[in-house]
């Protein structure tokens, strides 16, 4: 069953991708000093085209328009379904530096910058896309303007410029962004910025089918009134009474007044839940930056016990503080950063509680300090976690040291953690890797207890061409042990959606838990019908169980194949369809056969620095 399924749009699917669908997240090459008007976006990886594909394409689009032409119904299906074709952006899985391509210009004063915005659709051949510009109202220049990293009479810095991309792509309201470069043509130590954006389509609907009857349905939208802010109203009923289950709210400014701090705010009911949410909170963006924050929320909510196998009720209110500086250094080219944190925790309806029984349920302050090194740089490349799509990947190190105090509801403890994560594109693909340890320590007679530590590992190779198709191959790998664990809810673990297996349903749990999961995707050249095709097998191996000795505890293990189908000139997004299969040690255990998403994940990883953590164990 589709989650989270996009009605709206589903609705609109004869809104066919024209050449201005979100979904072309490439950006062009940087102007020359002869560019005095910006262009059209033009994908890097549809500079490598494939003529007879392209003829083919062209041939069977111009007969079907021949053949519905004739007729007034055909004629108008095939305006609303149909647009030019479009040259092919998934033939080339090359990774970009655009921090180097735009060292010739660094250190030049910026003169200028002009915005100029796009809408949804640039050619609105049907009545539909027209009647889409003109309900859409286009982001404003002062939203785009603010995001800016840089303004006129800045040197420019070639690593801001691509944080800055990365930045105004990672908008929901923003489909594209592109920034020319152009040397003055009366002073050669200045340039002028073109940054060119197109908007995204942000008005859609959800619903969401759930146990007993409970149905959810929703209305949003990711830029009012061209603001840049998100609403999103929310009902809920039973289907099969009808009965009134209540509302929620969700708002969302990602960028107050300039100040690149995002405010959040949700409140309202679900049955038997309830949330009151709000937040304002600023993250590290530059070497040399700051981070605060300051979240309060009074949440009511069925919570899930692992050792139990059930969910209960609980109400907790949070209160969370924290802030941190960082500075770069240039000699060893990283920022050294310190934040801090102060947690407020108290739970008024909980499942039975005890000194050594479901302490995530304990109420309890906690002071937490981290101190650590970080870099980070963009590159852009694709064919990774999409089709062809402009995808900006982080490389660089994040070490840090954790340490603090807590009062809880039975006793105190002190903490300590460590963690060090790197990653990297080399000659074999991307390399990341990152090691957690952290403990609570008894101050009494300095005893660690409730530790865990967690290893990940993750890999996927370049491109192979196999005739016309593109191979890719991705590895993943999570160690995770705790020991000295007490009882209750967070105390032991299970396979995740994160750290699991696609086709494994059986429950278990541990305190120790070993996963390799690997999958090959194959790019198919052919495009039917304008569709794209990638055709993916997988293979999981876990272990998990109580024993400190990991190999001695139960093994799984599941198989499948699937296909990822996308076309750019239909609404629809990325569809998955998966089969599957696991198995334990005594053979067949339970699985998840068939699965169908409208949806696959996007994998981001980030090596800035966040507020302190204790690890995780789960």
């Amino acid at each position: 069953m589709f989650s989270g399924v996009r009605i709206f749009i589903l609705l609109l699917l004869i809104i066919a991708g024209s050449e201005g669908v979100a979904s072309a997240r490439s950006a062009a090459p940087v102007a020359g000093p002869g560019l005095h008007t910006p262009e059209r976006f033009t994908p890097d990886s549809a500079r490598i085209r494939n003529p007879k594909a392209r003829a083919r394409n062209n041939r069977l689009y111009d007969s079907i328009e021949s053949k519905t032409s004739r007729r007034a119904v055909p004629r108008m299906l095939y305006k609303m379904l149909f647009v030019k074709p479009r040259l092919d952006t998934t033939a080339s899985g090359q990774v970009l530096d655009e921090t180097r391509q735009l060292m010739p210009y660094a250190g030049k004063t910026i003169a200028n910058i002009e915005i100029q915005r796009q809408k949804v659709f640039d050619n609105d051949d049907n009545w539909l896309e027209r009647l889409a510009n003109k309900t859409h109202r286009i982001t404003r220049e002062r939203v785009i303007r603010r995001d800016l990293l840089f303004k006129p009479g800045e040197e420019l810095d070639p690593q801001l410029i691509v944080r800055t991309k990365q930045l105004i792509r990672s908008r929901s309201y923003i489909a594209d962004i592109d920034i020319d470069i152009q040397t003055d043509s009366l002073d050669s130590t200045c340039v002028n910025l073109f940054i060119r954006t197109r908007d995204s389509w942000t008005i859609s609907a959800d619903g969401a089918l759930h146990s007993e009857g409970r149905t959810m349905v929703a209305l949003s939208d990711a830029n009012i009134l061209g603001s840049g802010n998100s609403l999103k109203f929310i009902t809920n009923f039973n289907r099969k009474d009808f009965s009134y289950g209540g509302n929620m709210v969700e708002y969302e400014i990602p960028n107050v007044l300039g100040t690149f701090y995002t405010a959040e705010f949700n409140a309202g009911r679900n049955f038997y839940s309830s949330t009151l949410d709000l937040g304002i909170r600023k993250e590290f963006i530059r070497p040399t930056d700051y981070e605060i924050g300051l979240t309060y929320n009074d949440i009511k909510d069925k919570r899930y016990m692992i050792e139990q196998d059930t969910s209960l009720l609980v109400k907790e209110r949070n209160l969370d503080a924290w802030g941190g500086y960082s500075r770069f250094l240039r000699g060893i080219n990283s920022s050294i950063y310190l934040t801090g944190r102060y947690n407020y925790s108290r739970v008024s309806r909980r499942p039975e509680v005890g000194p050594r029984y479901n302490p995530a349920l304990h109420d309890q302050d906690a002071l937490l300090v981290g101190l650590g090194l970080y870099r980070e740089k963009f590159y852009s490349a694709n064919m990774i976690y999409g089709f062809g799509r402009r995808e900006y990947l982080a490389t660089g190190y994040k070490a840090e040291a954790i340490s603090g105090y807590t009062w809880g509801e039975f006793s105190d403890a002190a903490y300590l953690g460590l963690s060090y994560e790197a990653g990297g594109f080399c000659p074999v693909g991307y390399i990341m890797g990152g090691a957690t340890l952290g403990s609570y320590i008894d101050p009494d007679n300095g005893m660690w207890q409730r530790s865990a530590v967690d290893v990940d590992l993750r890999w996927f190779s370049n491109l192979f061409l196999v005739r016309r198709s593109r191979i890719r191959q991705f590895l993943s790998f999570n160690y995770t042990q705790g020991w000295n664990r007490w009882q209750g809810s967070d105390e032991s673990i299970r396979f995740t959606h994160t750290n699991g297996l696609q086709a494994l349903s059986e429950y278990v749990i541990g305190t120790n838990r070993m996963i390799l999961n690997t999958e090959t995707v194959l790019f198919s050249p052919y495009q039917p019908l304008g569709f794209r095709i990638a055709f993916f097998g997988f293979a999981d191996f876990g272990l998990i169980g109580y024993s400190p000795n990991i190999f001695k505890n139960e093994f799984y293990t599941s198989f499948g194949v699937g296909v990822r189908l996308r076309n750019e000139r239909l609404v629809f997004n990325t569809v998955q369809i998966r089969l599957g299969i696991a198995f334990g040690k005594n053979g067949l255990v339970n699985s998840e056969y068939f699965r169908l998403s409208n949806s696959t994940s996007v994998e981001q990883y980030r090596y800035r620095p966040t507020r302190p953590e204790i690890v995780d164990f789960e």
